[in-house]
């Protein structure tokens, strides 16, 4: 709705019609419209028998619209979609007319007449792009991308240094984007889990680059003739009380083991646990799809074993950013202890002095700096690499503590006012010493009462149908089944007609059927038609749920020919099976080549039909 009140001349039922009309306009909307009235009321003050036409050409020249800019983000935990909803209202404020939009939506005809882009994008896995930029990516990469010699961009990356091809989608489209003419604003933002160290300037850049765009636009107008014209923009949202930045403290009122006890089949024994958490009073609500944020502490164990190795005291007091807190406080809740990364691996080979170590940060080594990365956490290269650290320097050299996301394994349409997880606790042996993960231990040992912090990640792109009477085909083996557990909650609470088919797979039967009993009601009440099931070891032969896929490909391709949704949760290394068998059914089953059938899943993807949780 407007900002101020509509103007006098309009009436109360045109003052609502004229609302309704620019509820959902973004800028460059708002501006056409504005266009298009002044244009109707100096079309209905002309002297009779002059045209439009006529008038317009004989008018004195208007002055051109604020400039536009575009903001494009791709997103896969909502980190990038922060930033660029952050950068599009500080854009804003400058006067330009900014439009912002999720890579998927993005028109990819129009990059040829683009002026001014800002590209937000993360990395994942393997120097993937998120699920939501495949399409755009392709696009600039291929041999459709057009030549760009009017545009000017900027991007920044976001990744994890944890792995070796870090920020690689951001370097790939800002060196594509040059190749094709394009004219660089200012050098590229690669963000580690740190993002505001590099993000906010790099903001701070592209607000300072726009507003010196307007202020030309603006000199260069002819103020004469110029018509005055005052945007309308939406009124801001407020803010919800808890969010990442403001976690809600969140009580544990329940958790349990859901694998069974390792047998004589499974001797390792998984130890995969569901969490029950209470958000009452925290005003935070999720829909089916969405992510729950933990903000971890690393185990008391970890953080000792690191002041031992160090020879380092925990209660000697650390200032960093402003802050000043006592060194095991640092390790314990600000510091990164249970995951590598190639800043402070550099940093430790200059200590260490080792070359070995400084050999395997250069390009042709990637793949050994990814078993490392793999194998090791931060203590395991104390140990085995010694080096001097000072408390000072440790902390400062350390990547700050970032939230763990997880699949919300709950309705709240069934549950209320709570919100449950399905969480694999991370802890094995590594030589003589035991590794844990950080959420996941934080978690196992958190005891029921305690509190955890908190705050809900909504993920658009995994969504339920609009339409109930959409079937529905979810793959999600292991922890990955968690969001599937919400979905079939969901749609037994609201009555769907649509059919739900679930493909789930774990090691072993006996001990890892998370949720069986759940699944065995479902079936009962008519809540879930079909589930296939892997059970990887239970058999001489390895069987994946990618397998079960190709088996069942007649009637899979058939629920897709009805207008099934199909969804996949887990791994990422599982998702790109599993798109590899789906590949395989829509060609054989649909009797398509290979490129028609790749044409195919990316029409399902751009429809909202095809959606990927992976990680």
């Amino acid at each position: 709705m407007p900002a101020s009140p509509a103007p006098a001349p309009l009436t109360d039922a045109q003052s609502g019609l004229l609302t309704r009309l620019t509820d959902d306009l973004d800028g460059a909307g708002l501006w056409w419209i504005s266009g298009y009235a002044a244009g109707l009321a100096r079309a209905r003050a002309l002297p009779a028998g002059v045209t439009v036409a006529a008038a317009v050409a004989a008018a004195p020249p208007v002055a051109d619209a604020a400039p536009t800019v575009t903001v494009v983000y791709g997103s896969q935990t909502g980190n990038a979609r922060r930033l660029a909803e952050k950068l599009s209202a500080e854009l804003e404020a400058t006067g330009a007319s900014v439009r912002l939009l999720r890579a998927d939506a993005y028109p990819t005809r129009e990059l040829k007449d683009e002026k001014r882009l800002y590209i937000v994008i993360s990395t994942q896995g393997e120097g993937d792009p998120p699920d939501d930029s495949i399409g755009l990516v392709e696009f600039i990469r291929g041999r459709r991308a057009p030549k760009l010699p009017q545009l000017s961009y900027a991007v920044l990356g976001l990744g994890d240094s944890s792995y070796p091809q870090f920020c690689e989608i951001g370097r790939i489209l800002d060196e594509r984007l040059a190749e094709l003419g394009a004219a660089r604003l200012f050098e590229r933002g690669d963000a580690d889990l740190d993002i505001e160290s590099v993000a906010t300037p790099w903001l701070q850049r592209a607000i300072d680059e726009t507003r010196t765009l307007v202020a030309a636009a603006t000199a260069s107008a002819a103020p004469a003739h110029s018509a005055t014209v005052t945007p309308l923009r939406p009124l801001q949202q407020s803010a919800p009380a808890h969010d990442r930045d403001r976690p809600f403290q969140a009580e544990l009122l329940a958790g349990h083991r859901l694998s069974a006890a390792s047998g004589p089949r499974s001797p390792q024994g998984r130890d995969v646990r569901h969490f029950e958490l209470s958000l009452e009073g925290s005003g935070l609500h999720y829909q089916p799809g969405d992510a729950l944020g933990i903000w971890p502490r690393n185990p008391p164990a970890l953080v000792d074993e690191v002041l031992a190795t160090l020879k380092l005291d925990g209660d000697a007091a650390v200032q960093a950013g402003g802050d000043e807190r006592p060194l095991r406080e640092w390790l314990g809740a600000r510091r990164e202890l249970t995951r590598l990364s190639r800043p402070f691996l550099a940093a430790h080979a200059e200590r260490a002095g080792d070359g070995d170590l400084l050999a395997l940060l250069q390009p042709e080594r990637r793949d050994d700096l990814a078993r490392l990365f793999d194998s090791h956490q931060i203590a395991d290269l104390l140990h085995l690499h010694p080096a001097d650290w000072s408390a000072d320097a440790l902390v400062d050299a350390l990547r700050p503590m970032a939230p763990r996301l997880y699949s919300i394994a709950s309705s709240q349409k069934h549950v209320g006012d709570e919100v449950h997880l399905t969480v694999a606790h991370i802890e094995y042996e590594a030589g003589e010493r035991t590794r844990w993960g950080s959420a996941s231990n934080f978690l196992a040992r958190t005891a029921e009462g305690d509190r955890l912090p908190v705050y809900v990640e909504a993920n658009e792109r995994f969504r339920l149908p609009a339409d109930p009477d959409r079937d529905i085909i979810m793959v999600g083996p292991g922890t990955g089944v968690a969001p599937f557990r919400a979905f079939v909650q969901e749609r037994a609470e609201i009555d769907a007609d649509g059919r739900n088919w679930l493909f789930f797979g774990n090691p072993h039967f006996r001990t890892d059927f998370l949720y069986q009993l759940e699944w065995q009601r479902a079936i009962r009440d008519g809540h879930l038609q079909r589930i296939d099931l892997a059970f990887s070891r239970d058999q001489a032969g390895k069987i994946y749920v990618q397998q079960r896929i190709r088996e069942q490909g007649r009637a899979l391709y058939d629920w897709l020919e009805n207008g099934a949704h199909f969804y996949v949760c887990g791994a990422i290394a599982m998702g790109k099976d599993v798109h590899a068998a789906l590949l395989d059914v829509v060609a054989e089953h649909g009797g398509k080549s290979r490129e028609d059938a790749e044409d195919y899943l990316n029409q399902l993807q751009q429809q909202g039909r095809y959606a990927r949780d992976v990680y």
